[in-house]
């Protein structure tokens, strides 16, 4: 190999290295919960899944004890934080992170909007830490009210679509916020969560798809699979934190899970 062809190779293999190029993994907080709709019948036990996670590819990060996690029902907000039992996640590469399960039982007719507030996460491929503040919505026995309620986080996606309920290829739509108010032409990404791995992308670009909120802070995608799809809004902080004692920027995300269902 000559000389510039090697400088060549070594430099790609180094912006590999640094996810520069040749990947297209996103970062997704996850709340999973095992159902998004719960009838008067059914277990009224709600099994969650809290994970910091690649949902299309199967492999994750470590999380710790996050800042806030807790529950809106009823217009209040109802910390579960103490709830959190630490939980071991196995992704598709076979290693393991540190998450975190939660049991909660359904008493409320009524929506209820689990949120979390993560610890910052240091990403050294990016140069900056992440905080995604994060939800997921679930129908209790039928009664459709408070679903639209905003938790009041740091960046948040208020739902325009109900977000649940909703049959594969609907489309949804969200307002994104920062500090409470609309953010125009915020990227959106959108991920699958690919839980078994069976599916694989033809191309990197179409593991992550990607679009714009217009100038109201609006965002539409429609979602052609059944199951669980989740929305970051990615902006950045006005604020920075320090690392090895250097100032960096922090990626604020407003991130929204959302189940689809076949029509049968």
């Amino acid at each position: 190999m000559s000389d510039k062809k090697m400088k060549l190779s070594l430099f790609l293999g180094g912006l590999l290295a640094m996810g520069a190029i040749g990947t297209a993994s996103a970062h997704f907080q996850m709340i999973i919960p095992s159902d998004d709709m719960v009838r008067q019948d059914e277990n009224r036990n709600l099994d969650i899944d809290v994970m910091f996670w690649h949902p299309f590819e199967g492999h994750g990060m470590d999380m710790v004890k996050p800042a806030q996690f807790g529950v809106l029902v009823g217009g209040k907000k109802v910390s579960l934080l103490d709830s959190l039992k630490p939980n071991k996640f196995k992704g598709t590469d076979g290693e393991t992170h540190d998450g975190f399960k939660v049991s909660y039982e359904l008493k409320s007719n009524c929506d209820h909007t689990f949120y979390i507030e993560p610890k910052p996460y240091w990403e050294p491929a990016e140069e900056s830490f992440i905080i995604h503040y994060t939800k997921v919505v679930v129908n209790a026995f039928g009664l459709e009210e408070g679903w639209g309620d905003e938790v009041g986080l740091k960046t948040e996606i208020a739902p325009l679509t109900r977000p649940y309920g909703i049959y594969a290829g609907n489309v949804f739509q969200g307002v994104v916020k920062v500090n409470g108010k609309p953010a125009p032409f915020t990227e959106v990404e959108v991920e699958y969560y690919n839980k078994d791995g069976k599916l694989k992308a033809a191309a990197d670009p179409m593991i992550t798809q990607v679009v714009k909120a217009d100038a109201n802070g609006v965002f539409t995608y429609a979602m052609p699979r059944a199951g669980w799809w989740g929305f970051a809004a990615l902006n950045e902080d006005e604020n920075t934190m320090q690392h090895d004692g250097k100032d960096y920027p922090i990626e604020i995300g407003a991130v929204l899970w959302v189940r689809t269902h076949d029509m049968k």
